[in-house]
């Protein structure tokens, strides 16, 4: 490997929007996101289904069911 190119890979903090904290190892020392497992709605059992221009009810009256 070619010396004093390669950018330093260390210990990174990463941080969440609702507070969770942890550590892991990158190039860049803090990163925040928005969504973790700990707050998505898929992890969490909370995942609502929307249905916003009526599709299911227009697919449920079209083959009868209830």
């Amino acid at each position: 490997m070619k010396k004093k190119i390669h950018p330093k890979y260390g210990v990174a903090t990463i941080t969440c929007a609702c507070g969770k904290v942890w550590e892991t190892k990158s190039t860049v020392p803090a990163k925040t996101v928005g969504i973790c497992s700990a707050c998505h709605p898929f992890f969490t059992g909370q995942q609502k289904m929307i249905d916003t221009e009526g599709r299911v009810e227009k697919f449920r009256q079209r083959y009868g069911l209830k």
